[in-house]
């Protein structure tokens, strides 16, 4: 199902700052050699992203679900100088190619990798998050909710992708896992009375969930 027409999504990239000869660079790449190309962030989804972290000016970053390192470059040319993320990649293969596009940008200082279960990793890394970039399997979105939002710090941000899933959370019966465990996600955090949310139909669906004031 196309959610927004390409006609729509076609004007809003012309009409959006464009991506940087090096991310650009690894789109393209990521594009040409990787069979899940599709879950590339993109030029439009990148700037947001960019936008929201010059933004809130977090000093510690966390993303769920590094692919080739798109996404976690995009956030850091919004990091102010003392910020830091720390991305997590499950695929080995994925991880490979994103250490190397970090590499490649002198990115290291400021982006830490890590490879394995985001279960695992996450209990381990001290830090009061400002912001949150879940972008991972969609069957564990909930787990990863419940695991951030107590250490999100006061002002954080916790941003999820894919929350229209293709489209597919829209019918009726839902299909497939990954849409019901999205749809699940959705409705577990419109009802958690700890946070408030918006939805926003950027490509393929985004989230953005922050605590509510005492």
């Amino acid at each position: 199902m196309e959610i927004i027409s390409p006609l729509v999504e076609a004007y809003t990239a012309k009409f959006t700052s464009p991506e940087t000869e090096a991310l650009r660079e690894i789109s393209e790449q990521t594009i040409a050699q990787h069979p899940l190309s599709h879950m590339l962030s993109g030029a439009v989804q990148g700037q947001f992203l960019s936008m929201i972290c010059a933004m809130i000016q977090p000093q510690f970053v966390l993303e769920i679900g590094t692919f080739t390192g798109y996404s976690a470059l995009c956030l850091q040319k919004g990091l102010p100088e003392d910020g830091v993320i720390h991305t997590i990649e499950l695929r080995p293969e994925d991880a490979q190619t994103a250490a190397e596009n970090f590499k490649k940008l002198n990115a290291n200082k400021q982006i830490t990798l890590h490879v394995g279960n985001a279960r695992e990793i996450i209990p381990g890394l001290p830090f009061k998050w400002d912001l949150v970039f879940i972008d991972a399997d969609k069957t564990s979105y909930i787990d990863y909710y419940e695991m951030v939002l107590p250490v999100l710090s006061e002002r954080g941000v916790i941003i999820a992708d894919n929350v229209l899933f293709h489209g597919q959370v829209l019918e009726d019966p839902l299909k497939g896992k990954n849409a019901k465990a999205i749809h699940a996600f959705n409705e577990h955090v419109q009802q958690d009375p700890r946070t408030e949310q918006v939805m926003l139909s950027i490509r393929d669906g985004i989230s953005i969930i922050k605590k509510r004031k005492a």
